[in-house]
This record gives C-alpha cells, structure tokens and sequence, in this order.
C-alpha cells in the first residue's frame, strides 16, 4: 500500500486537494493530509469543509469526510515530532497541492519551519517524489526561480493548468483532469478523464 503525503497550503484551489485525497484512497493507497493555516481558511471558504478543534478533533472529522477511517492521518503543521518527519519514516511520495509560492519558495530555500516544508525537505533528500502544483498567476521571476531550483532539486512541478481537449462540461471535469494528471506522474492507475485518442478528444494536450 503506498503512503502519499497531500499538503494543503493557502493557495486557491483547494478542492484539487480535496479531489487528489478522495481519489488516492479510491486507489487504496494510505493517505497523511496536512493542512497549513492560511490552508485551513482556503478550504472553508472555497469548499465549507469547516475543520476545528484539537489536531485529534480534526483526524476524526477528516476520517468521517473522506470516510477513511483506517487509510487516512493528519497532524498539526507544527508537529515536528510527527512520524513523516523523519527520513526513516519517509512517505513514497508528496504532493503539495495547491502549493502557494511562499511554500514554494521555503522549500527551495531548505527551509523547514512546518510540518509541510519539512517532508518536503524529507522527500527531497530521501529522493522521493515530490509534486508541487502551483496555483498562481503570472510568475514573477522569483516565482520562476524557486520552481527551476526545486526542479533541480528533483521535485516535480505540475502547474494547476486544465486542458480543454476532453470538452469539460463542468468545474469537475476541469478539476478531475488536474487531479488525473497528478495520478498519472505517481503511477496511479484512474479514469477521471479520456486520453488523447479515446472518446470525443479532437485535440491535444
């Protein structure tokens, strides 16, 4: 079973979080979400899931959310003692996402203050996956910066940038392909969208 690590952080678009850790525990795999601050005020008023309370109020009310009981932690963002903080206990891939360009630039930087930036640090230097999916625009050229030093680096950057070929009829359809291509860079077998040549796609990626 493959633990993945999903960080949400202050960026808009936290439903892509949300998608991605649905779609990882349809897949079976076991699932760490980590929410920053700024991260839990994105998913409240971007998609009402209102979580509070203790870090243990708030796994319980993931778990009934997700309906994961089992497959599915979560730890405070000042919990350095958590397990995936360790290199030892390293996850077999992370996925920041949304990522916003303050995280992106601390963990360019090898920063790690939170929990978040600190398994992205673990990640890195465990040489395991890391995806970011930045939800930002335009770029400035720090922003441009930091993502070609963590490419570098060895991370992944999957901007949140939906194609159109599959002739999406909904703000779903957008979402599931963002998150289907993030599926498809961990490996994950899924059918959230059709692929070039399938269905009524006329265009490509």
């Amino acid at each position: 079973m493959q633990h993945i690590v999903v960080a949400i952080t202050g960026a808009s678009g936290s439903i892509y979080g949300v998608r991605l850790v649905e779609e990882l525990l349809k897949a079976d795999c076991r699932v760490t979400l980590l929410v920053t601050r700024s991260g839990f005020d994105v998913l409240r008023y971007e998609t009402g899931l209102d979580l509070s309370g203790s870090v243990a109020e708030r796994r319980e009310q993931l778990r009934a959310r997700f309906d994961a009981p089992e497959r599915l932690d979560h730890y405070d963002e000042d919990d350095l003692f958590a397990p995936v903080a360790s290199g030892s206990s390293a996850p077999d891939a992370m996925v920041v996402c949304p990522c916003s360009m303050g995280t992106a630039g601390r963990i360019a930087a090898g920063l790690a203050n939170n929990l978040v930036e600190r398994v992205a640090d673990v990640a890195l230097k465990e040489r395991r996956e890391l995806l970011l999916v930045p939800r930002e625009t335009p770029f400035n050229r720090i922003h441009l910066e930091n993502l070609l030093r963590l490419d570098q680096a060895g991370a992944r950057i999957l901007p949140a940038m939906p194609a159109f070929y599959h002739r999406p009829r909904s703000i779903d359809e957008l979402v599931d392909f963002l998150v289907g291509k993030i599926l498809d860079n961990l490996r994950i077998p899924h059918r959230l969208f059709p692929r070039w040549g399938e269905g009524s796609a006329t265009a490509k990626d």
